[in-house]
């Protein structure tokens, strides 16, 4: 098998960790591998594969006879070496939102689009947390039954916030159970017991970018119309791991409970997990730490002739970021496309 030279950016942060973790359990294949970072967290020692590394400050020249990298430091960051990992002859598979849109650069989801990996020009985007876990469970409904008319909402755990954020999850609901006094700095509300409707800033339209994100990357993932009618409600919850998302869709062609269920049993990435009798449905802390998508409560939408509702639940550190990561590199190494 065809071996890289890897390396991670942003390696010591939450998702960068679950990233080395992900590179050993899929086995990727590779020469050598470097964990860089910014100035302040360099000089981390961190052990992969059974050997300790020194973190290394990202610079321009880290890049030079790397293949592919694995990045997850923040769009302004991903801004500032991607040009540079492209002049050197790498791909970078970036995991913020700086290339997402951008009409020259594929958005993928490993199982789902792997085709539009082929025409990457050295920049390859990973989607949305809550955008991924969504795809897996509609692409191959889409496939069968043509997508006409969809609505989310989002119930996003405080880890797609970052580090900062879960300890302030942490430490608001210790201050609230003890009567004490919380300033919060991480949400523009207080998290602990509570339900925040806003997901990153507001854009003109009343929608925040958070949900014209799941707007926007659902047409450009599966090809579909600009027209087609989509609405996205994204609440951060306090949840320290996994999104969950609430689901109604309709469809061109007829549908029923049995007939999307069996699709989804064979689709990939997807775990049905359905049997309201016995309470058993998708919840956040049992996705936790798992890879597939779960879904359940699947039952014919009431407000659509051809609808179906359902609930998804995933692990937004690893289906949303961390595991799409490296399985595009993954196939990026195993296709020859670097």
């Amino acid at each position: 098998m065809t071996k890289a030279n890897l390396a991670v950016l942003g390696a010591t942060g939450v998702v960068g960790r679950h990233i080395l973790e992900i590179l050993k359990e899929l086995e990727v294949p590779y020469n050598s591998i470097k964990f860089l970072s910014s100035k302040k967290s360099a000089g981390t020692k961190l052990e992969f594969d059974g050997k300790e590394y020194t973190v290394e400050e990202a610079v321009p020249e880290s890049f030079d006879g790397v293949n592919v990298v694995l990045a997850s430091a923040g769009g302004s960051t991903s801004k500032l070496f991607a040009p540079e990992i492209v002049k050197r002859g790498g791909v970078i598979i970036d995991n913020s939102s700086a290339f997402r849109m951008d009409k020259d650069v594929p958005l993928v989801i490993a199982g789902v689009n792997d085709g539009d990996l082929k025409s990457h020009k050295g920049i390859i985007a990973n989607p949305n947390c809550s955008t991924s876990q969504l795809m897996l469970a509609l692409e191959p409904l889409n496939k069968a039954f043509k997508i006409k008319r969809l609505i989310v909402s989002t119930y996003q755990s405080v880890s797609g916030a970052g580090l900062k954020a879960i300890n302030e999850l942490k430490e608001s609901t210790k201050a609230s159970l003890n009567d004490e006094k919380f300033e919060p700095s991480a949400f523009k509300k207080d998290i602990a017991f509570n339900c925040i409707p806003q997901i990153d800033i507001f854009c003109d339209n009343g929608y925040t970018n958070e949900e014209m994100k799941v707007v926007r990357e659902t047409k450009k993932i599966l090809h579909l119309d600009e027209n087609l009618p989509i609405t996205c409600t994204a609440v951060r919850v306090p949840v320290f791991v996994s999104h969950s998302e609430a689901v109604d869709v309709e469809f061109e062609l007829p549908v029923t409970k049995e007939s999307v269920t069996e699709v989804l049993k064979n689709a990939y990435g997807v775990e049905v997990v359905d049997d309201t009798d016995n309470y058993v449905y998708p919840v956040p802390t049992e996705a936790a730490g798992k890879d597939p998508v779960y879904v359940g409560r699947i039952r014919k939408c009431l407000a659509f002739e051809n609808g179906i509702s359902f609930f998804c639940v995933a692990d937004n550190l690893r289906i949303g970021a961390a595991l799409n990561t490296v399985r595009l590199a993954k196939l990026v190494i195993e296709q020859g496309l670097y």
